[in-house]
């Protein structure tokens, strides 16, 4: 029939003109929404290169005709100190939700052991609790023990408490065949040689997006290094950045130039682990 939007012809799905406009309208709609994501960071990067009473003239212009690299160089000449804080404490972090949330993950999905259930439920009830409920106590235990104006707020709690990664990584655990474990453990694997070698391998796009997540948390931070760090020398990029503004004056050429160095690593993140990003956020969600 000419009124269907798909056909078969030997056997062979072939699209008919009803979905082939649909499909026109969606990239048509995707490529709009996309330059409308793509504008305010081709702005950013625009601002970045002009003279500061320039940024905000009319007409309003996207490039400079005469690009200020030397914004950048202002900008690498005060940053270098908070960029290395917060590479640390992004590495910190990533490298241990990894391996809190691997073996915390395995454990819940893979082991069997009284009160599993009830103990995973009640950990994921722990994300319903808001960060600010908790702030308050936190920072009063923390200033008692000797953490404030220190880094180590910006990193155990997180590190030790990845509720959403061990979510992901025991869904994904459990999505794995039973015959890789049983095989395993008829040639003699214990129970680390079948976590490290036969089933963590198979969880990587699981760990690519949970490291994606990571980096942006602890990257984009900017509450708990304003709330714990005292020491301008402990201070991580996002306090940077606020420095370029206060209540009289902002100096938007700087600021958007510590911005576009800001945003690089999280673009560079990205583009080197989106396949595993995608196919760890697509398949999570099978529960065999």
């Amino acid at each position: 029939m000419s009124t269907r939007t798909v056909e078969s012809v030997g056997g062979l799905r072939r699209v008919g003109p009803t979905q082939r406009m649909l499909n026109i309208v969606l990239y048509i709609f995707m490529i709009v929404l996309g330059v409308l994501f793509v504008i305010p960071l081709l702005w950013m990067v625009g601002a970045s290169l002009k003279e500061e009473g320039h940024v905000l003239s009319t007409p309003p212009t996207l490039f400079p005709l005469h690009p200020q690299w030397s914004n950048y160089g202002q900008v690498l000449a005060l940053i270098p100190r908070f960029f290395y804080n917060s590479v640390k404490l992004a590495f910190i972090n990533v490298v241990g939700v990894l391996a809190v949330s691997a073996l915390a993950g395995f454990a819940f999905g893979r082991l069997r052991f009284p009160g599993r259930n009830v103990l995973f439920v009640i950990l994921l009830a722990t994300a319903m609790i808001p960060g600010v409920a908790y702030l308050i106590p936190q920072y009063i235990i923390f200033e008692r023990i000797g953490w404030v104006d220190t880094q180590l707020p910006l990193w155990v709690p997180r590190v030790f408490t990845p509720v959403f990664a061990t979510f992901l990584m025991r869904q994904y655990f459990v999505s794995l065949p039973q015959e890789l474990e049983d095989a395993a453990r008829v040639d003699g694997a214990g129970t680390f040689a079948v976590f490290w070698r036969i089933l963590l391998p198979e969880t990587k796009p699981a760990l690519g997006a949970i490291a994606i997540f990571t980096f942006l948390d602890s990257w984009n931070d900017l509450l708990g290094p304003l709330i714990y760090i005292n020491s301008r020398e402990l201070q991580t990029l996002p306090v940077a950045l606020a420095q370029f503004q206060n209540e009289y004056f902002s100096e938007i050429t700087l600021l958007m130039a510590g911005a576009t160095i800001a945003v690089l690593p999280v673009i560079l993140v990205y583009l080197a682990a989106q396949r595993q990003f995608i196919r760890g956020i697509t398949l999570t969600g099978i529960n065999r």
